[in-house]
């Protein structure tokens, strides 16, 4: 069995490409030591098995992020029996500069032209022939997407031999440079890829640095000798070869058809009806999947209209006063057959023992439902995420959005994880692994929670409700505003980080646009299977292994003593009351802490819970308001505790604890702004380069939910401080840039000194 590696640049085909020749034998896992995926599978369609990895996508062999250093270690280490370099026949110049870094290695190496049925909608023509023989390597022409030239693809890759390898540097003033330091690896007994080394080491490679002191020596003595750059030389001798002697083979018409990508981009990548249409599209995914009032024809619609009745599987499904938008129809079908199907495996455990009974119903089974309750809305999210990256539409968006974000720091490709984390924080974070520089990586991670993730939006509908019933508020206006605030609080923070603890210029950010596309299904369905069971494997054991401890939690005494249920119920004796009493004074600056008196622990417990799984926050309310009224600390008249939305329950704490407005809104802040829950930590820290790292993220996620709370509870309980805080906030930004502005100034000085001087001593060498 012969092993074959896919190469190519982000947006070239790559990935349509290889679940076209693996299908169903694909399986993905993770790089040794890395989050980044890996990919495999096995092509059978020759009588022989050949296996392909599925590289990540790159735009060169440098070392400047993880994905790059995988595929050029996979190649130099496991030495694969073939490369195919997957190359976007449409961005020929810009692609090839990977091909002239793959030949300066030993191994044999396949070019697959893909997207040649795209030349020839332009009219344009490419002389494959002539380019073979000006690469020395075979020419493949493919369409990934309509599965052409697949079988003659690998029969090329199953017949490739040996080759010698070969630069495009052999004709340039390096020449003689490039051939000393071979000479020298060879005298180290060095015996694989000796050109691909030595030209690593005169770019001045991180990785080949630190391993060849000897050959750094030689090219530092020869940049002294003749002032010479050499990574930007060999960077621009590259193209200009590509130019004169592989862009040559490429013949525009010119009488070339306008693509209708072409047309649609000038709407799309507009510098103003750009952003227009990029919030319409996320509005109408988010109507989508989210809404209850789906097209915002509940007022056209009699409350009665369907009911289901007789069917309790379906009652409900489809809307009541309102349609439901097609994520909500769904969400209700799926949690309605699991509560049908857990309310009959809970009824055989009703006869057995009391603790029994509670552990699997209220531990077990509530946990696994808080899991599943919010899967179909991950899923669908999943899919329009999914169906907008397949049709090229994402690639834009980052590159709309780059101007933007450079001015925080950040390129534009930090801007879909961010809105993936509106959907989940799990697969937002996993995401983020396209950027390019680990500053950059850590500050997305730490802003993702900011961005209301699903699971958080019971809490926002909760007691946005429960404050419009209270005091009269417009309960959409409190959800939106809070969805704004976590955006603001995003922006603060990534300004702020930026420019002290993850200082760094934003990486140049180079991106092809590929050509808009039909999806395809099966590419969507693998996707979106990849991305359901990562969150699966993460979350669903974190969840459901959080809700059995605090099931344990709050039945049992610090003496090991079981608290039956409701009618005999303290709730003050549990271990998490004792918890929650313990913490309660930290909480005072937030608004919910010893302010709300003795049973102002319960906002506590609720937040803590949320640590586990968000969803946490408001099954826990239910919990207590039920204990509290069954104890009689409050009357519980007219609050129905079993209300879906969790309003009645939220009103039960209101009545329990006296707390404020300002106090509810406090809380809703810093369970948006806090640790997000297990599942989200887990994959923070997989994320994280050290341990280090890690442990600043979660003390960044407790600062600034403390602040940002804090702040929001003053504001609104003494409108008059708003201009103090505002004030605050603008002096350590506009503080930060003048400290940042005079480092630079001085660096750019001592840099002038450092190059006047070696000027001078030049001169003084040359006389």
């Amino acid at each position: 069995m012969i092993k074959v590696a896919l190469a190519g640049n982000p947006n070239c085909g790559k990935t349509t490409l290889f679940n076209a020749l693996t299908g169903s034998t694909a399986h993905v896992g993770n790089w040794p030591g890395v989050t980044v995926d890996k990919r495999e599978g096995f092509y059978k369609k020759l009588g022989e098995d050949i296996k392909i990895v599925d590289l990540p996508g790159i735009y060169s062999l440098s070392p400047y992020t993880p994905e790059e250093v995988i595929s050029r270690n996979f190649i130099v280490e496991e030495k694969p029996d073939c490369v195919i370099n997957i190359v976007d026949a449409t961005n020929l110049e810009r692609n090839l500069y990977l091909t002239t870094q793959l030949l300066e290695m030993d191994v044999p190496v396949i070019v697959a032209l893909n997207m040649m049925d795209l030349i020839e909608k332009r009219k344009d023509k490419l002389d494959v022939d002539k380019l073979q023989q000006a690469l020395g390597v075979p020419v493949i022409s493919i369409s990934a997407l309509k599965k052409q030239g697949n079988e003659e693809l690998m029969l090329a890759a199953l017949n490739a031999k040996k080759r010698e390898p070969k630069t495009v540097l052999e004709n340039t003033s390096l020449k003689p440079l490039i051939d000393k330091i071979v000479d020298v690896c060879k005298g180290n007994n060095e015996i694989d890829n000796l050109l691909y080394h030595a030209i690593k080491v005169i770019e001045e490679d991180e990785i080949e640095i630190k391993d060849h002191k000897l050959q750094v020596n030689i090219v530092e003595e020869f940049k002294k000798e003749t002032g010479i750059d050499t990574e930007a030389m060999i960077a621009d001798e590259r193209y200009k070869y590509i130019e004169a002697n592989y862009s040559i083979c490429m013949e525009k018409s010119e009488n070339r058809r306008v693509l209708k990508s072409e047309k649609v981009d000038k709407v799309l990548t507009h510098k103003v009806f750009g952003f227009v249409f990029f919030f319409l599209i996320l509005f109408a995914v988010f109507h989508l999947t989210f809404s209850e009032n789906f097209l915002f024809l509940g007022g056209l619609i009699d409350d009665d209209w369907v009911s289901f009745e007789k069917v309790p599987i379906l009652e409900g499904i489809l809307g009541e006063g309102a349609i439901n938008s097609p994520g909500v129809i769904i969400t209700n079908l799926f949690n309605n057959c699991v509560e049908w199907l857990f309310g009959i495996i809970g009824g055989w455990f009703e006869s057995g023992p009391e603790w029994l009974n509670s552990f699997v119903n209220d531990g077990l089974l509530a946990g696994l439902s808080a899991v599943l309750s919010f899967l179909p809305l991950i899923m669908i999210l999943f899919l329009f995420m999914s169906i907008l990256e397949d049709t090229g539409y994402m690639a834009r968006v980052a590159f709309i959005f780059d101007k933007i974000f450079k001015k925080f720091g950040l390129s534009g490709r930090a801007l879909m994880p961010m809105i993936m984390g509106f959907g989940c924080s799990v697969p937002a974070m996993a995401n983020t692994r396209t950027l390019q520089n680990q500053n950059e990586r850590t500050t997305t991670i730490r802003v993702i929670p900011f961005f209301s993730c699903g699971a958080k939006l019971p809490i926002l509908t909760a007691i946005a409700g429960a404050i419009a019933l209270r005091w009269g508020a417009n309960a959409d206006l409190i959800t939106f505003s809070m969805y704004l605030l976590g955006i603001t609080v995003a922006i603060i923070a990534i300004i702020i980080m930026r420019g002290t603890t993850m200082k760094g210029e934003s990486q140049p950010f180079i991106m092809e646009l590929p050509e808009y596309h039909r999806p395809s299904f099966k590419s969507i369905m693998h996707l979106l299977w990849h991305k359901l069971s990562h969150f699966i494997k993460k979350a669903f054991t974190i969840i459901l292994a959080s809700q059995i401890v605090v099931w344990f939690l709050l039945n049992f005494t610090f003496d090991w003593k079981y608290i039956p249920t409701y009618e005999t119920l303290d709730v003050d004796s549990s271990i998490l009351a004792g918890f929650g009493k313990l913490l309660q004074p930290l909480f005072t600056p937030l608004g919910f802490g010893s302010q709300l008196g003795s049973t102002g622990w319960v906002f506590i417990v609720a937040a803590i819970s949320g640590l586990i799984a968000k969803e946490n926050v408001i099954s826990t309310f239910g919990t207590l308001a039920a204990c509290l009224i069954a104890s009689g600390a409050i009357s519980g008249i007219g609050l129905d505790i079993e209300a879906e939305s969790g309003i009645d329950a939220v009103r039960a704490m209101m009545d329990a604890t006296g707390i404020t407005a300002a106090g509810l809104i406090a809380f809703i802040v810093f369970n948006m702004t806090t640790i997000p829950c297990f599942a989200a930590v887990a994959t923070a820290k997989g994320e994280s380069p050290d341990k280090h790292t890690y442990r600043f993220t979660l003390l960044f996620w407790v600062v600034a939910s403390i602040l940002a709370a804090t702040t929001v509870y003053l504001i609104g309980s003494w409108w008059w401080t708003t201009f103090i805080i505002v004030g605050v906030i603008a002096l350590v930004i506009v503080l930060i840039r003048i400290i940042n502005k005079n480092d630079k100034n001085n660096k750019n000085k001592k840099d002038g000194d450092l190059f006047d001087y070696a000027r001078d001593n030049s001169h003084h060498c040359c006389d």
